[in-house]
């Protein structure tokens, strides 16, 4: 079988070139991190060019597995501090007795059991990033310390009455609604501000189908080096159902799926029956994948398992993929768009963007119901 396409890889120009790497045309960009085609991924390789030229503080929002900390890495090398430190703290882990010295360093004997000086994350990441990963958990009675360091860019040590000048591009990410801990009170409001000043929201996997073979590719490229093994590709029917899987674990879980697939090499089957599971067609499509007969479904069968007068999936023909994905959700599911945007592993409203983008020769219809005319 054909390889999947080549990904648009996205970079941003190299060491100190970030106003340059901004208005770069999209095709002279390269960044193996994030391959994609999406309008999504556009988006956010416009917003990591802008927080890496203007150098300010960026929040990055999304799923669990959806990249978060790539996006920040992407940043920092896109300017100009990417030959310096990138220094990330899981503000989930902070012990809430020594954060403040995890994050600002302390002084010798500032503490019982601080037997040495300690610089701390910002200190140890001056001239680079400091990268606050999971910012919503980090304790309420440390933000307005932080908030102050990010006002002054300086920090004074446990144990010191000296603050101390930083050089820090300060990048935040959290999988929480960072708006409605403000509201509730877990959070502060002005350091929700201020470490908002460019807002990278990552869209899901499932919301960007079209981007899934390449992540394959870039994956089973990954791992057949790492293993010395060839590299692995699926078939156009498991392609498919791969692309209309929700993948709750977002890129992350598709990694760990590909490299499942080299450790378990010969038991495919395995593998994918538990990543489809149990649900209609999950089974069917694992099966297939692995030429084994499987019994007939008790429920409609999953994308590219069901008999259809269409030819084989193109596999290089991303949107005639996604346009017989849409036409084969709808034929299983007898017309009802919300059964087949459960079927597709996306949210109503995507499913309304995909049937209109992709096959908008389908009636005009709502949740499988065909429109009322009223009578003249």
């Amino acid at each position: 079988m054909s390889s999947p396409p080549a990904a648009n890889i996205v970079q941003f120009g190299s060491p100190g070139r970030g106003r340059a790497a901004l208005s770069a045309p999209r095709a002279a960009r390269s960044w193996t991190r994030l391959p994609g085609i999406s309008a999504a991924v556009s988006r956010v390789e416009e917003s990591i060019g802008r927080a890496a030229q203007f150098d300010c503080a960026a929040l990055i929002t999304g799923e669990t597995g959806c990249g978060k900390e790539e996006v920040a890495r992407a940043i920092h090398a896109a300017g100009r501090r990417a030959g310096m430190p990138f220094v990330s703290v899981n503000c989930g882990s902070l012990v809430s007795t020594l954060a403040e010295s995890q994050l600002f360093g302390h002084e010798k004997g500032a503490f019982t059991g601080a037997f040495g000086p300690s610089v701390g994350a910002f200190r140890a990441a001056n001239g680079g990033v400091v990268f606050l990963d999971e910012i919503g958990e980090m304790p309420l009675e440390l933000q307005p310390k932080l908030l102050h360091v990010l006002q002054r860019l300086e920090v004074t040590p446990v144990g010191s009455s000296a603050s101390q000048h930083v050089d820090v591009q300060v990048i935040a990410a959290t999988n929480r609604d960072l708006e409605a801990a403000v509201e509730s009170g877990g959070f502060r409001k002005d350091l929700f501000y201020r470490l908002n000043t460019i807002h990278i929201q990552v869209p899901p996997l499932r919301e960007r189908p079209e981007d899934i073979p390449l992540f394959i590719g870039h994956f089973s490229n990954h791992f057949a080096q790492v293993y010395g093994k060839p590299c692995w590709r699926p078939e156009p029917h498991l392609l498919a159902r791969m692309m209309s899987h929700a993948w709750p674990g977002n890129v992350r879980q598709l990694a760990q799926t590909i490299q499942r697939l080299y450790v378990f090499e010969g038991r495919e089957a395995e593998v994918l029956v538990d990543l489809f599971g149990p649900a209609a067609g999950g089974r069917v499509g694992a099966d297939r994948a692995s030429g084994v007969d499987a019994p007939a479904p008790a429920s409609p069968p999953a994308i590219g398992t069901a008999p259809t007068p269409d030819p084989d999936v193109p596999v290089l023909n991303l949107m005639e993929l996604r346009r017989l994905a849409v036409r084969q959700a709808m034929r299983v599911t007898g017309g009802h768009r919300s059964k087949a945007a459960e079927l597709l592993g996306v949210s109503s409203n995507t499913m309304t963007k995909l049937v209109a983008e992709s096959c908008p020769e389908l009636p005009a219809t709502k949740a499988g119901r065909k429109r009322a005319v009223k009578p003249r």
